[in-house]
């Protein structure tokens, strides 16, 4: 069957975003709430209306290109048209059930032990834990626990930069480059990463001047990371 004589319906091309993850937590924009509406015209163009949790969040065109990506891998879909939309405004009402299960799960990961607080002057986040690149694409990071949060290229890229031997400050750096937008427009999503990643066990705190009380222990069940290494991709890298 030709790509023309394909008939590309709503329901297919949400179920592609549901591979799509917000930039800034690992969650589909779908759980998220962010995708207001989906048409599909006669000759397979698609028109996507969605939100953003913020106005001013920098990854715009990122989340953008992400979406039309996504929708472009539903077998006979052409051309696709992404809008951007304020209203009605996004709030966490719109999350779904499996993302608020998500969000709880990835906090009661420390749970077990009451985690401290991340000194964002020192701290020098190092990742753990494996990337895993799956048969549709889509990539997953999985933590210690065997838990795995779906991510986009933006959180992997961000995540293997952080190697031990970088402060926050120096990861804003390293994430506008990679971005291509400017450090103040970054430095929230570095802070909110951080937090994310280390709820969800795929970051550890090393400190900038470590001793053996001032070293942030690796979660419970996690092997401690030696040295700088990087964090292990699917190949094992």
């Amino acid at each position: 069957m030709s790509a023309s004589a394909v008939s590309v319906t709503p329901d297919a091309v949400r179920a592609s975003l549901k591979q799509c993850m917000d930039p800034e937590v690992p969650i589909s924009i779908v759980d998220m709430g962010l995708v207001y509406g989906i048409d599909v015209t006669d000759g397979n163009d698609v028109s996507i209306k969605m939100t953003m949790t913020t106005k001013g969040c920098p990854l715009h065109e990122t989340l953008v290109s992400d979406v039309t990506r996504f929708a472009k891998k539903v077998p006979g879909v052409n051309n696709v048209d992404v809008e951007i939309v304020w209203d009605p405004p996004w709030s966490m009402d719109l999350l779904s059930a499996e993302a608020k299960e998500t969000l709880r799960g990835m906090g009661s990961l420390t749970n077990m032990a009451t985690p401290a607080p991340i000194d964002y002057a020192t701290a020098m986040p190092q990742g753990v834990g494996n990337l895993v690149t799956q048969e549709d694409g889509s990539m997953v990071l999985a933590n210690e626990h065997d838990q795995g949060f779906m991510v986009n290229q933006a959180i992997v890229d961000f995540w293997r930069s952080c190697n031990g031997q970088r402060k926050i400050t120096d990861l804003v750096e390293v994430f506008a480059q990679q971005t291509g937008l400017q450090r103040g427009q970054v430095e929230k999503e570095v802070m909110q990463l951080v937090k994310q990643l280390a709820d969800g066990g795929l970051l550890v705190m090393l400190s900038s001047s470590p001793t053996p009380s001032s070293q942030s222990p690796p979660p419970p069940g996690a092997q401690a990371p030696t040295g700088a290494a990087a964090p292990k991709d699917d190949a094992g890298n």
